[in-house]
């Protein structure tokens, strides 16, 4: 009778096959949702910042993480960068994670180099020297512009012959680590050029303004003057005309301007009269430069004025302005307005109470 005992053999060796495939199906189940899990589960980086520095590898950037208490261990996240080509494609900068974020969105974030990055707020009506203290204030701002007089500043941004009062364009720029102001300052000067360009070829026919640089003056009046919308087109008709008559624009910012440090808050009938390049109550015209930094609204009033037949307007002291067509009418809001019913010697808050100026 033949022996049974090679079928059992077969069996058993059957058995073990099994065993041991079953077993390694467990094992790579179990490998498998590990880096799921440790792929895809939500990490706690925290508040804090995260810089990259050139030439940081995935594996150096992953081991950091860990011991910051990021990552539960380094190697999956390395190892699946390495596998998906991208553990060379770390973009340097500094970063911060969002809480609930997954290793995989993480390294997603690096190799697109989503950093950190802080708003710098240029307002409408600053000049350039607030401009410069906001830049010099603005945290991670690589400062190189520190000390340079403004002719120095403009050669830097390839601009020499530019006066820099009114050139920048108000509006919240970012920036990351490592960017410098004088990138900063270029891009404002860029996005100014760019909006008084476009508004520039869209001018109402027939103004008396030969060049955009000539607009960009009026518009900063216009924004020094008024901060209601509603009113900045007529505001600018008034200036129009006066410009058209060939009168003096006889408005107070551009004296203040005129005044720098020396203005403390009050304009007297002396300031008035001290001529400066920038008096439009001495001198016919607009003044040599801009005064301040106008927004986009200021630059359209400036090129598509209100057509009005006034030539006068004074403060109602609510920020609201009424308008004249002839100086009585004027002089009579400024006594209403200005002076409380008690006509005298003074000047309204625009400073258009004199006569005006003889044509040049």
């Amino acid at each position: 009778m033949p022996s049974s005992k090679p079928h059992w053999d077969r069996i058993r060796t059957s058995g073990a096959t099994n065993a041991v495939a079953a077993g390694l199906i467990a094992l790579l189940l179990a490998c498998g949702a590990y880096l799921y899990w440790a792929w895809y589960h939500p990490l706690e980086p925290g508040p804090k910042a995260y810089l990259v520095k050139p030439g940081t590898t995935l594996r150096g950037l992953a081991r950091e993480l860990h011991e910051r208490d990021v990552l539960p261990e380094p190697y999956t996240i390395a190892w699946l960068g390495h596998v998906s080509g991208r553990s060379r494609l770390l973009k340097a900068g500094e970063y911060r994670f969002r809480p609930g974020i997954s290793a995989a969105e993480l390294l997603d974030q690096v190799v697109a180099g989503r950093v950190v990055e802080y708003p710098l707020v240029l307002v409408e009506g600053w000049s350039f020297r607030q401009v410069m203290r906001a830049l010099e204030s603005a945290p991670k701002l690589t400062q190189t512009l520190a000390g340079l007089s403004d002719e120095e500043i403009m050669a830097r941004l390839g601009h020499p012959e530019v006066h820099p009062e009114g050139r920048f364009f108000p509006a919240t720029y970012y920036y990351s680590l490592g960017h410098t102001d004088a990138q900063v300052l270029a891009r404002a000067f860029d996005q100014m050029q760019a909006v008084l360009d476009e508004e520039w070829q869209n001018r109402a026919p027939g103004l008396p303004l030969k060049t955009p640089d000539d607009a960009l003056i009026l518009a900063s009046i216009i924004e020094k003057e008024t901060a209601r919308a509603d009113e900045r087109r007529l505001i600018a008709g008034v200036f129009i005309n006066r410009l058209r008559k060939r009168m003096r624009l006889q408005t107070d910012p551009t004296v203040i301007y005129g005044l720098g440090e020396d203005f403390d808050g009050r304009i007297r009938t002396r300031d008035l009269r001290a001529d400066t390049p920038y008096n439009t109550y001495t001198r016919s015209g607009l003044p040599p430069t801009p005064i301040a930094m106008p927004g986009r609204a200021s630059v359209a009033a400036a090129l598509q004025p209100e057509a009005t037949s006034a030539l006068y307007f004074v403060s109602r002291g609510d920020g609201s302005h009424i308008f004249s067509d002839t100086l009585a009418d004027h002089t009579a809001a400024v006594i209403k307005y200005q002076l409380g019913g008690r006509p005298h010697d003074a000047t309204s808050n625009t400073g258009q109470t004199q006569q005006p100026a003889a044509p040049n």
